[in-house]
């Protein structure tokens, strides 16, 4: 991660250790804390918590390094070792230049005292003299847009307020390394903006940026390397593309395995019989061979006379492997096993998909679409293909159904499968219909791909 010209930045095998609560072993004062030489190497390994763990890293100055994982991977641990606010348990971390830093909403920020006063004192605590930040006072306030809300207690303030506040400082004092946690979420999309043009100006002018976020499309477009940090340690740095790809294919891997224990309990009273079913979801009228009176109300569960039997439910992709997580217009197969003790000849099949939030997405059934039915006996299986699902990212339920052509049910499985689509693209809504962009001259405009 250096490339050979002076670094900003310098962390050797820095580890942070934090003792968990426990009421077993506790220190009656500080001084018997000291005297026992160490408030954390006496204690088990199960009395401590390492945040960060072994973690070598060198951002040059001028580089902008952003610095990605999941909640609890040790980021903002990292950033608050770099920016001096905690110590490493062992290791060491040079900076070289003045840090400000954006860690915690409101950090440095007295709630009873006026936005001006904080705007003062949190100046004069990064460097600046009480001249500079007089001289850079009304910028400050401009940039934050607070002008009206300046002189009122900070305990007023909303988060956003306390956000734009807080950055609008830290950027003011003219660092040469800029520390920025994910605070920047809180802030509106104009606000966010001008922080990103903020940035910029600040590349051009050779000053050193570490970002801790879980914008991933930032990481791609803003920064110069990339880090990703897994359980305290270290897991990939480099290009930020090739980081972030691995990053996001790691992600999904997880999220398969969660999905797959959601639907484990599903597919266990998918096969069971009819009692055990009951026992699985007791809430679900199992035995009855009417669906309730308001299937868009109904929550998830199991009915049906059982004369026609759903055995096993599998999201398929388009390699024909099972899994959970798709890309949004990607091919998915929806696989329904099926057992029909005795010949049955009135029989239709039917499927609805669902947002998390119980929004019917879409439903059709084998009736509706034509297919009339003759014959259904022993094992057999269908699949409804969707050749490029079009649902934006989200979480899907999906409901899946074997029925007569009146509408008496043989089995409804309710609500108890599940997937998730996953896209680049931030739209919003549920479907993303294909469409097209055109624009006339004297518009200037640049796409830039997702």
């Amino acid at each position: 991660m250096d490339d050979g010209r002076t670094a900003a930045i310098e962390v050797i095998r820095a580890s942070k250790i934090y003792r968990r609560f426990s009421h077993r072993k506790q220190f009656a004062t500080l001084k018997s804390a000291l005297l026992s030489r160490s408030l954390i190497k006496n204690l088990r390994p199960d009395e401590t918590f390492t945040a960060l763990d072994d973690v070598s890293l060198t951002v040059p100055k001028g580089r902008t390094l952003g610095v990605i994982g999941r909640n609890g991977s040790g980021k903002s641990t990292l950033l608050k070792l770099v920016a001096g606010i905690s110590k490493p348990s062992s290791g060491s971390v040079r900076v070289d230049g003045r840090i400000s830093a954006l860690i915690e909403l409101g950090a440095g920020f007295h709630p009873e005292i006026s936005g001006r006063e904080n705007v003062f004192i949190n100046g004069i605590m990064l460097g600046l003299t009480k001249r500079e930040v007089t001289r850079r006072f009304d910028e400050i306030v401009e940039f934050a847009e607070m002008k009206e809300f300046i002189d009122a207690p900070v305990k007023t303030y909303s988060s956003g307020m306390y956000v734009r506040l807080g950055f609008a400082v830290a950027i003011h004092v003219d660092p040469d390394v800029l520390l920025v946690d994910e605070v920047l979420a809180v802030g509106d999309e104009g606000f966010t903006h001008k922080c990103l043009d903020k940035f910029a100006e600040f590349k051009r002018r050779g000053k050193t940026i570490l970002l801790v976020t879980h914008s991933l499309g930032l990481v791609e477009r803003f920064c110069d390397e990339a880090l990703w940090l897994d359980r305290g340690r270290i897991k990939g740095s480099g290009d930020p593309k090739r980081i972030v790809g691995a990053y996001i294919a790691d992600v999904e891997h997880h999220e398969e395995g969660e999905l797959a224990a959601v639907d484990a309990k599903a597919r266990q009273a998918a096969a069971a019989p009819p009692e055990a079913a009951a026992a699985a979801l007791p809430e679900t009228p199992v035995d009855a061979a009417t669906p309730p009176s308001d299937m868009f109300r109904a929550i998830e569960g199991r009915w049906g006379s059982r004369e026609v039997e759903i055995t096993d439910v599998a999201f398929l992709g388009p390699d024909g492997e099972a899994r959970h997580v798709f890309q949004t217009g990607e091919t998915m197969v929806v696989r329904m096993r099926l057992r029909a003790p005795a010949p049955i000849e009135d029989f239709v099949f039917g499927i609805g998909l669902f947002s998390a939030d119980g929004l019917c997405c879409y439903g059709t059934n084998s009736d509706i679409e034509g297919f009339v039915s003759r014959k259904l006996h022993g094992d057999a299986e269908v699949r409804i293909t969707f050749p490029a699902l079009d649902l934006v990212p989200g979480t899907y339920k999906v409901d899946l159904a074997v029925h007569r052509r009146d509408g008496v049910t043989y089995d409804y499985h309710r609500l108890l499968y599940t997937f998730r689509m996953k896209s680049a693209i931030a739209d919003v809504g549920v479907y993303r219909p294909g469409h097209t962009w055109q624009f006339s001259a004297g518009i200037g405009i640049e796409q830039v791909k997702p």
